[in-house]
Parts: C-alpha cells; sequence; structure tokens
C-alpha cells in the first residue's frame, strides 16, 4: 500500500476563464510516474492535493469553507457552494486503499430541499462498488514496480516476433520461385494487412485507458465478451503452440550443427525433443523471474539479431572468391537483377502458396500489445511501437530481398571448375555474363543457388557463424515473447471470469501479479506439442488462430465508428471504417489462402465458443459497440416504422400487463409472454403509490433489478415503474406514456381482483374505473383469473394494486406457492383452449388463444370455439363460423353453438348472485323517494334498485353464462371469454365487478377478452 506521501488526486487543466494554482504537496516521483500512463497525450495533470485530503474524501479543488452554509458546502472558486471543479477522480471507478472516493456531489445533493434525506442513485452505468483491478488501485499495488516505454515494452518485441526465421531461411527462396517483382507484391500484401490492423489497433488501443489482456482486451472490450472471450482463449492457446514452434526450430538447427560436427545424442528426432524441451525449460525460467529479466533477454536477442542482419549486408559487399562465385553468389550484378525479376515457379508452386508461406513472418505485430498491462502509456507505446516495427521490418525484408535478387543466382552447382573459358558460346543465363554456366542443372539438382539451398545468407554473409546467431535469436525471442503473451492474455481472460471453470488462473503474484499458473500451463502445453512433434500440421491452424484476432481487431474499429456511439473517440485519429472493414475481410481471405481446412477449423472454434459464451451470458457491461450498434439500429427501426401506417395483417398484441413488481405475479408474466414472446411487445408496469420522494429511492433499486430478473428467466419484456400519489392516476401514465413510436401498448393485461369484497371502496373504483380508462385510449383489454390468485405473496393486497413494497420482496420466497408460480411455465399436455367468442370485439378473443397454440408449452392444445345462437338455426350458425375460422386460417377441433344461451339461470345461482350484491346495493325501495335521493348521491357507487331492473337481462345473462361454462368447459386448460362491457355513468362499479366475478368464479384459468372493436384479423391476403 502506498504510504500517505504517495497518495496522490489528480486536476485537469485548469480553464482560462479561472486562475486555480496548481498545487503540488505530498506526491512522491514514482507516483507521479504511475498516472502519467493515464495522462500522457491527452490531459495536462495537475497534482493539486495533499494526503490528508484524499484520505478525508474532499473533492478536487474544493476545500471545506469556514461558515458555510451547511456541513457539505465547499470553497470553489472563492465561493461557497457544493459544486466541484472538474478533476480526473470524478471519472475513477476505484481509488486507493484506505482513501474515500472523491465523487462529485450528487443531483439530488445539489438540488433537494436541505432538511431532506437525499438519495445518491446511479445514472448511465455507473455503480458504487469498486472493481479491484482499475487503475488507482493498480497504483497503490504496483508503486515500486517498472513499467516500460514504447521502445522497450512494443517496439522491441514487434521487431524480434516479425523478424523470424522467416527472414533468414526462406525469403531467399521465396525470390528465386516468386521473383523479386512478386516477392515485392507479397510482402507489400502481407505489410498492407498488418498496417490496416496496426491503424485498427492504435485507434481503439487511443480509445481509453487499455488494461493487460493485449489483444482480448482490445476486442472484448469493443465487441463484448461473445467475440473477446472466443478469441481470447484460441489467442491464448495459438500462443503457447508457437512457443513450441519456435523452440523446435531452434532444436532443428542446433541438431543441424550437431550432426555436422558427427555429434549425435540419441537420433535425429529425439534429439530435437530433448533440445526443444531442455530449451523451454530455459525460456520458462527467464518468463518467471520477472519481466526485467524477460525485458533483458529480449534487448539481448534483439542486438544479436542486428548484427546478423548487418553481417550479411556487409557480406554482400565483399567480393566474392571462386568457391562463393561456384555456390551463385557473385555481389550486385545488373544481370542477375534483371533474371531476378520475373518468377520461375517450381515444384506446383505459385504465387497465392508463396504468399501463404511468406504471410505467418508478419504476424506478431501484436506483441507489444499482449503485455499492455506491463506498459508505461498503453496509449501512447501501442500504436507508436507497433506501426514503426512495421516500418521497420517491411524495410528489412524489402532490402534483403533485392540484395538476394541481385547478388545469387537461382541455380548453382557449386563447381568450380563450370567456370566459363573466354571460348564458350551459347549460354545466356546471367551466369554466364560472369564466368559462370550453370546449364547442367537445368537436367540435374544442384544443391545451391536460391531455389536449393537455404543457407545462402550464412554462406555469402561476412561472418557465417552470426548468422546462424542470428537464427537462434530470432527463434529464441519469438518464443521467448509467445511464452509471455499467452499467460498475459489468458490471466486477463481469466479474471473477467468468462469461463467460469478457468477462474483458478486469474490468481496473480508478486508486485506485478504475474500469471505463474499461467506460465506453467503454457509450458506444458509447449512440451507437450514439442514431444508431440507434428508441428507441419498444426502451424497453419495457429496462424489462422492469430488472423482470426487481426480480422476481428479490424472488424472492432469498423463497428465502433458504424456505432456511432458518443463515446468511441480515439485519440489516433489516422484509421476509417471503410478501410477497417478492408483489413478484417483481407485477414479473412489470407486465412482461406494459407489453409482452407484450417480455415473452417478456426471459424468452427470462434464460432463454437461464440454460441456457449453467449448462452453462458456472463454478467459483465463493459459498454461494447454491439451494445451501441444494437441501440443505433433499434432507434432507425422505430424511426422508420413510425412513418408506415398500422394494417390489420400486421397487428400484434403488443400488451402493457399491470404486474406490480414482475416476482409477484409470475403466472401473470408467464400466461402474457406466452402469446407475446417472438410476436408483441410485452410491458410489465408497476405503480408505486405515495409521494415522489417516497417512491424514488425503490424506483432506482427496482428498476435494474426487476428487468435483470426478467432477463434471468428469459422474459422477452420490459419493466416499467412510474410513481403517483393515487394508483389509477399511476396507471393512466402508463397507459399514455409507455412504449415508443409504434411500439406502443394496444392491450392492456391486468389480474382479477380476487379480493374486492373485502376491498374498500377506493380499491374497487379504482379498478374499474382503470378498464374505463383503458378502453377510452382505444386498448383491448384482458382479465387474467386464476382460482388460487395471481399475487403469490398472499397478502392482503389485490391483483391489480400497488401491490408489494421492495422491502417485502426478500420475504417472499417464504411464501410462494409453487402451482402458483409455475402455472403457465409447465406444458399443458393435450388438452383444450376453449374459446367463448360470444360478441365480434374485432377479432381479439380469438386471436390469443391462437397464439398461445403456436408456443410449445400449449401446442398439444386444441381450441374449441362456442358461440350463441338460435335452437333452431344451429346448424346454419355452426357452418357460417366454421366457414369464417376457415378464412381467418385458424385450427380448430370443433365449434359449440349455444341455443339455450338466454334461458334463465337456475334459482341457486341467482340466489349466490344476489348474496354477492347484497352488501351493495342501496335497498331505496324500502325507504321514501327523498331519502332514496339522498342515499344516491351520498353512496353513488352502491347498485339501486333501478339499476338492477334496469341491467336484469345482463345479469342473468352472465349468471347464465357461468353455468353454461360450468357444464362445457370445467375440463378445459384455459377458457377464454368474451368479457362484457359497462357503459359508464349507467353500470355502477359493484355491478360490473358482480358481473366479472359470477361470470368467471369456480372455473380453470380464464381470460376475460375484449378487443377495441377495431379488426385484429383478416382473410385478405
Amino acid at each position: 500500500m502506498v504510504g500517505q506521501d504517495e497518495s496522490v488526486v489528480l486536476q485537469g487543466p485548469p480553464v482560462s476563464r479561472f486562475d486555480v494554482a496548481p498545487v503540488q504537496e505530498g506526491v512522491s516521483p514514482r507516483v507521479r510516474a504511475a498516472f502519467r500512463a493515464e495522462s500522457r497525450g491527452r490531459f495536462r495533470v495537475n497534482f493539486v492535493q495533499s494526503t490528508e485530503s484524499i484520505l478525508s474524501g474532499d473533492s478536487g479543488g474544493v476545500t471545506p469553507s469556514e461558515g458555510s452554509l451547511g456541513p457539505g458546502t465547499m470553497r470553489s472558486f472563492g465561493h461557497n457552494t457544493m459544486d466541484a471543479v472538474p478533476r480526473i477522480d470524478h471519472y475513477r471507478n476505484t481509488v486507493p486503499i484506505g482513501a474515500v472516493k472523491a465523487g462529485r456531489p450528487s443531483l439530488a445533493e445539489l438540488h433537494d430541499e436541505l432538511d431532506k434525506d437525499t438519495f445518491n442513485g446511479f445514472a448511465n452505468g455507473e455503480r458504487g462498488s469498486i472493481e479491484g483491478n482499475d487503475v488507482v488501485l493498480r497504483v497503490v499495488e504496483t508503486s515500486g514496480v517498472i513499467k516500460f516505454g514504447w521502445i522497450k515494452g512494443v517496439l522491441v518485441r514487434c521487431l524480434l516476433n516479425i523478424w523470424g526465421v522467416m527472414l533468414f531461411m526462406r525469403l531467399s527462396w521465396i525470390v528465386g520461385q516468386a521473383g523479386l517483382g512478386y516477392t515485392i507484391g507479397i510482402i507489400l500484401m502481407a505489410t498492407l494487412v498488418t498496417v490496416i490492423t496496426g491503424l485498427s489497433t492504435s485507434a481503439i488501443a487511443t480509445n481509453g485507458f487499455v488494461r493487460g489482456g493485449g489483444a482480448y482486451y482490445l476486442i472484448s472490450r469493443s465487441l463484448g465478451p461473445e467475440f473477446g472471450g472466443s478469441i481470447g482463449l484460441i489467442f491464448a492457446f495459438a500462443n503457447a503452440v508457437a512457443v513450441a514452434m519456435y523452440v523446435v526450430g531452434f532444436a532443428e538447427t542446433v541438431s543441424e550443427l550437431l550432426s555436422d560436427h558427427s555429434i549425435i545424442i540419441v537420433e535425429r528426432t529425439h534429439d530435437i525433443r530433448i533440445i526443444g524441451s531442455l530449451t523451454v525449460v530455459l525460456l520458462l525460467g527467464i518468463s518467471a523471474a520477472g519481466m526485467e529479466w524477460e525485458t533483458k533477454a529480449q534487448i539481448t536477442l534483439l542486438g544479436i539479431l542486428l548484427a546478423a542482419l548487418g553481417n550479411f549486408f556487409i557480406g554482400t559487399f565483399i567480393p566474392a572468391n571462386e568457391d562463393k562465385k561456384s555456390r551463385g553468389f557473385f555481389n550486385y550484378k545488373a544481370a542477375i537483377f534483371i533474371e531476378n525479376w520475373g518468377p520461375d515457379f517450381r515444384n506446383g508452386e505459385n504465387f497465392f502458396s508463396i504468399f501463404s508461406i511468406f504471410f505467418p513472418a508478419a504476424t506478431g505485430i501484436l506483441a507489444g500489445a499482449n503485455i499492455s498491462g506491463d506498459l508505461e502509456d498503453p496509449q501512447s507505446s501501442i500504436p507508436k511501437g507497433t506501426l514503426l516495427a512495421i516500418l521497420i521490418t517491411t524495410a528489412t525484408y524489402l532490402a534483403v530481398a533485392v540484395a538476394s535478387a541481385a547478388s545469387i543466382v537461382r541455380e548453382a552447382t557449386g563447381n568450380i571448375s563450370d567456370a566459363l573459358s573466354f571460348s564458350s558460346n551459347g549460354c545466356k543465363a546471367a551466369a554466364c555474363t560472369v564466368g559462370f554456366n550453370f546449364s547442367s542443372c537445368v537436367d540435374n539438382h544442384c544443391q545451391y543457388g536460391l531455389l536449393n539451398n537455404f543457407q545462402v545468407m550464412a554462406m555469402f554473409s561476412g561472418f557465417p557463424p552470426l548468422i546462424t546467431a542470428g537464427i537462434f535469436a530470432a527463434t529464441l525471442s519469438s518464443a521467448l515473447a509467445s511464452l509471455v503473451s499467452a499467460p498475459k492474455v489468458f490471466q486477463a481472460l481469466c479474471k473477467d471470469n468468462i469461463y467460469t471453470g478457468l477462474q483458478y488462473f486469474a490468481e496473480g503474484y508478486g508486485q506485478r501479479k504475474e500469471p505463474i499458473r499461467g506460465y506453467i500451463l503454457t509450458f506444458f502445453i509447449a512440451l507437450g506439442f514439442i514431444l508431440i512433434g507434428e508441428l507441419n500440421t498444426i502451424a497453419p491452424v495457429i496462424s489462422n488462430f492469430f488472423l482470426a484476432s487481426y480480422a476481428l481487431i479490424n472488424f472492432s474499429c469498423f463497428h465502433a465508428s458504424l456505432a456511432k456511439s458518443p463515446g468511441w473517440r480515439p485519440a489516433f485519429k489516422y484509421y476509417n471504417l471503410w478501410v477497417s472493414l478492408v483489413g478484417a475481410i483481407l485477414c479473412c481471405g489470407v486465412m482461406f489462402l494459407i489453409n482452407w481446412q484450417a480455415a473452417l477449423l478456426t471459424c468452427v472454434v470462434v464460432l463454437s465458443l461464440y454460441i456457449y459464451v453467449t448462452y453462458k451470458k456472463p454478467d459483465v457491461n463493459w459498454g461494447s459497440s454491439t451494445q451501441a450498434l444494437t441501440y443505433l439500429n433499434a432507434l432507425q427501426h422505430s424511426i422508420r416504422l413510425y412513418g408506415v401506417e398500422d394494417h390489420v395483417k400486421n397487428f400484434r398484441p403488443q400488451c402493457l400487463v399491470l404486474t406490480g413488481s414482475p416476482v409477484t405475479r409470475p403466472a401473470l408474466v408467464d400466461l402474457v409472454h406466452s402469446f407475446t414472446k417472438n410476436v408483441g411487445l410485452m410491458i410489465c408496469g408497476h405503480v408505486h403509490v405515495g409521494t415522489q420522494r417516497q417512491c424514488l429511492k425503490d424506483m432506482v433499486l427496482n428498476q435494474a433489478k426487476y428487468q435483470k430478473w426478467l432477463i434471468q428467466h428469459k422474459k422477452k419484456a420490459f419493466y416499467s415503474p412510474v410513481c403517483a400519489e393515487q394508483f389509477r392516476q399511476g396507471v393512466l401514465y402508463l397507459i399514455q406514456a409507455a412504449g415508443i413510436g409504434r411500439m406502443k401498448p394496444n392491450t392492456f393485461v391486468i389480474g382479477f381482483q380476487t379480493r374486492w369484497t373485502e376491498s374498500d371502496q377506493t380499491s374497487l373504483d379504482d379498478y374499474v374505473s382503470i378498464i374505463h380508462d383503458a378502453f377510452d385510449f382505444q386498448y383491448g383489454v384482458i382479465i387474467v383469473r386464476l382460482r388460487e390468485g395471481l399475487d403469490v405473496t398472499q397478502n392482503e393486497v389485490c391483483e391489480a394494486g400497488p401491490a408489494i413494497t421492495a422491502t417485502s420482496i426478500t420475504s417472499i420466497g417464504h411464501n410462494i406457492s409453487q402451482d402458483m408460480s409455475s402455472e403457465f411455465q409447465k406444458k399443458q399436455g393435450k388438452g383444450t383452449i376453449d374459446v367463448w367468442w360470444l360478441f365480434d370485439d374485432g377479432g381479439l378473443t380469438l386471436l390469443i388463444p391462437y397464439l398461445l397454440t403456436t408456443k410449445k408449452q400449449w401446442k398439444e392444445c386444441k381450441i374449441r370455439v362456442f358461440t350463441g345462437g338460435k335452437i333452431n338455426a344451429i346448424d346454419d350458425s355452426k357452418r357460417m363460423m366454421a366457414t369464417l375460422l376457415s378464412k381467418f386460417r385458424i385450427d380448430y377441433s370443433d365449434i359449440v353453438i349455444i341455443g339455450d344461451i338466454n334461458k334463465k339461470p337456475r334459482p341457486e345461482s341467482m340466489k349466490c348472485f344476489d348474496n354477492l350484491v347484497d352488501p351493495y346495493r342501496l335497498h331505496e325501495g324500502n325507504v321514501d323517494a327523498i331519502t332514496a335521493e339522498e342515499m344516491k348521491k351520498t353512496e353513488p357507487w352502491k347498485i339501486s334498485d333501478d339499476e338492477l331492473e334496469t341491467f336484469k337481462e345482463k345479469t342473468q345473462r352472465q349468471i347464465r353464462l357461468n353455468e353454461l361454462l360450468q357444464e362445457h368447459s370445467l375440463s378445459a386448460n384455459l377458457i377464454v371469454v368474451t368479457m362484457p362491457v359497462a357503459r359508464k355513468g349507467a353500470v355502477s362499479n359493484a355491478l360490473y365487478m358482480a358481473w366479472l366475478e359470477i361470470l368467471s368464479k369456480d372455473l380453470p384459468p380464464v381470460l376475460l377478452i375484449r378487443g377495441n372493436q377495431q379488426s385484429v384479423l383478416t382473410f385478405y391476403s
């Protein structure tokens, strides 16, 4: 932990209007250096506070004021105010251990009344928790650790990775096969891919602070955990196997040197395995010793490489002796340059096959980015080091190719006797112009020249052993870089817990939090492939893994630019979204050029991991461009949809469901979700009753909690809370304001108020008035009733009411009835959905059950349609209904015409209804007229004798319908009935509730449905 004299607060540059003198107290140089990574190039950083101020949590540039207005009032710019000046600490996610996060005052602290408690909510994705791996905490843990600059950290590593064995042992052969012209084209094509990838990497790396993880971190924070998690795993694996490839290359070279001196340990294959195993143990020791030792080793290897390159170029200017000439080396000759300009493909090779052989040499551009967590200033180091390394290595490859093409012939015998005499005729090859005739190579295989000898650079250099040392340095440096990169990337992946089983490897050790466990795992992977020895088969797959990473980096840059997120503001400006897209396409194309089978395997692996991570849904939110583009697409499509008129063929039930808190009415949520999933909109409305101040805290806390509950239970729905002083008022807010554009609810779903006879009159009036309000705004209305009720908390609050408080949610598990909560989650089996389509409401009563039968829980249920008709015309009515259903293309199992629907109900049913409404009757017939009028005025919600007589037939119809439902549909899985409509001002609320009660009483689950009298079905195409 940093001592008190090293605690620090950062402040942005002073604004010209104010004179803020920078104060530097108690800031140590190494802490100042630790913060330099975050500020360099984009911010001017002034150290403004002492240790005591940061530990006390004071705001930046703000000190307590004597005689201020209150304990929270500060002094800014000489004035008493709670406002804080802009400073970088307000935008951090973490603070040093033992310190309090310095933050700006909340809006509530600035805006609310002084004598009220304030609630500090979080917005824009901010959280109150502290992540343990952010910048400030890292400063505390690693304040004594040396960070690398752009030269040691990026440039050196990229140079060593790109300058590989290809430079010393294959480039001359490529020149012999493809000619210098095509070779330059091949090098420039590979450079084009790496430059575009480098530009994309630079753009992503400068769009915010970069932590450890390299390619995984860049891709995951841009495209999200799905792409990042899939590419991170294969990228770490590719680096681990690459260690084996480079070590085997080193071991083969050593084995050849030993055999040249007649030294054999066992036999060649086992010798390579023994040497390779010892080498990888040595490299593990260097890596585990720490990044400082690894960096020193890399610099030493770079020195050897530079010496080897210089040795080659010096050797091309040393006059060739007869022995070198016999092997094809003649110094720089125009005739040889001209002859080697064009291609001379042999053994079935072509331009693309040669390109696929060369391109792996261009990989390695992410060597610096892979240790981003160990860089002093990743935002500056990665662009400079990566792009400069690409420039230097490209120039080197071109220079070596030109030198080889201008001084070495394609084929040579190695015989000094092939020197031409002055009288020789008929020889037209370039070698003939300089005194040698190698025409015998046309018919016989020769051992020397560009096409036949991979060691031409060593033969013609100034000091051949130095070229061998260069080959050693190239292989070992690449192996060492991969051995460091793989654990770093893998550790970052494990820290994010994308794959829960790999959390063990997230642990770091020492000040740098070195991934020792990752080093050991990489060691065993590399050792295993060294012992297996089938690296020629695995090499194309590894190259494709690297290329897949490059493709996704380019796509990340394109995707982030396309999403037009305000948060996409890279400091590196030299990029273009379409160039990045071309780079991604080129990477994919090169994958298939190198090896199409390996490319297909790579795609399958990436896709499989992507599907796995998508299925697991890791609980992370990195503000990826995928989220930004999803929002942009939704916005654009919503606007486009808004300009299109509604059509009956495209009608979808878009439901506003009055659930309260969704966890308290799971059956209601499940049922509505059954017919809206992938079909229409579903909004779970929740009215918080009380003053704004009382409800605000619950609304803020519950918003994320309930939306997360819906997501976890795979409900494609939105949670929409509102605050109102009266319940009905809140529902009106929802009815009017829920949704946007064409994505607005058209169907209002509410649970039946089971305990309406026990509730007060206000609750009853609110419930019925809400139904009237929904009709007023042209909503269709669905009332859901279960025998047990919908509210699993079994409390005294009615199903439609404001329901549950945030406090009572915590104990909900003790009261849940499993039958109620899972009523509509299980498959319904072979049963029926009985549709009592009594009145034409536009077809909503028929559409909802049809949509239910398209879902897997209800697909085995058959629709039975019931409707009224005359006894003497039952057949005609049945035929007419069958014709209508056929035109609507709705399958049904039976049609039942009820001829005695207007028959009077049984006396016991009538008595039951009378008992139900008796507490709500005025009984004004028992008093005089004046008293009766007075009673109607004082208790307008009660049922008068006149009203009961006026609606006698309608009342009897509801009672009779219940008898018919008991008779025909008692065994149905679900009953759908056309809901009666009460005329406002004519039917009292109590009478209307009695109708709904008696109609749906003692039945299986019932849906009372009434459309808005506009067609939702059509038989026109």
